[in-house]
């Protein structure tokens, strides 16, 4: 089986805890990965319209990836699918900032193309809604299916 990384918004705008920045970077390092990084344009997502936040116009991942790709709204652009399949990627080991949200998201979108997204539980955060990340775990868990309790799992 031939794994790849998806790093979700890991950057400065949603300050993430060394610990995630860290692990993050060892398993981007480990596998063929892509990081994404939110930006903000008014006109492709309404964020301040509707939600009255907003993330930076510009911020750069925290981690170094294969492939750094930006995204406006919760879920992936189609190009980080386009990326796992090109490099022929059975599994999807995720993780990330706002496991609740835009990791839910990307698992979603990873899901519908065919791929096996996997959470890797101590690599993720959540929402303000549950800065732990569980109720992201455990949504993944009754959707996916795949879950890794621990990065050094796998490393």
């Amino acid at each position: 089986m031939k794994q790849a990384v998806l790093v979700v918004d890991v950057q400065p705008c949603f300050d993430p805890p060394q610990w995630l920045v860290e692990r993050s970077r060892l398993l981007a390092a480990k596998f063929p990965s892509v990081a994404t990084v939110e930006r903000h344009d008014e006109t492709k997502v309404p964020f301040f319209r509707q939600l009255g936040w907003k993330p930076r116009s510009i911020d750069d991942s925290l981690v170094q990836a294969d492939r750094t790709i930006l995204k406006y709204g919760y879920g992936p652009p189609p190009e980080v699918i386009d990326q796992f399949h090109s490099w022929k990627a059975d599994r999807v080991l995720v993780c990330g900032i706002q496991a609740d949200t835009c990791v839910l998201a990307a698992g979603f979108a990873l899901f519908d193309a065919g791929l096996q997204p996997t959470i890797i539980a101590d690599t993720v955060v959540g929402s303000s809604l549950d800065r732990s990340g569980k109720l992201g775990v455990d949504l993944w868990r009754h959707h996916f299916g795949q879950v890794i309790e621990k990065h050094s799992d796998i490393l």
